[in-house]
């Protein structure tokens, strides 16, 4: 049979520090950053799914994700953009090509 303070110790647990308090990070600045070649893949996923992955879009984050609600507003389709990685439910590598041309954005198609 446990005793109630060893039951009440697993129900909260201590935490000590000797470290004091945190140095606070430096703020970012959100700045164009050179990302590389614009690259177009087709994911298949389970259930005979597919997915355009686009990477490497140019700009700071900010831009690059307001370039990705572009995508998918011209697309017409759902899709996610997190870490530098657009994902569009779909194929649709020839529209978001066109539509990266059009800003002067070259791109290229990756895998088969």
């Amino acid at each position: 049979m446990k005793s109630r303070a060893a039951e009440a110790g697993r129900a909260t647990r201590l935490a000590y520090s000797t470290g004091g308090e945190r140095e606070s990070e430096p703020a970012r600045t959100e700045q164009a950053q050179p990302r590389g070649q614009t690259r177009l893949r087709l994911e298949r996923r389970a259930g005979n799914r597919v997915a355009t992955i686009v990477t490497g879009l140019p700009g700071s984050d900010s831009a690059a994700a307001a370039l990705a609600r572009e995508l998918k507003a011209a697309c017409a389709t759902g899709g996610t953009y997190k870490d530098g990685l657009l994902e569009l439910q779909g194929d649709h590598r020839e529209r978001v090509e066109e539509l990266l041309g059009a800003r002067g954005i070259k791109s290229k198609r990756a895998g088969g």
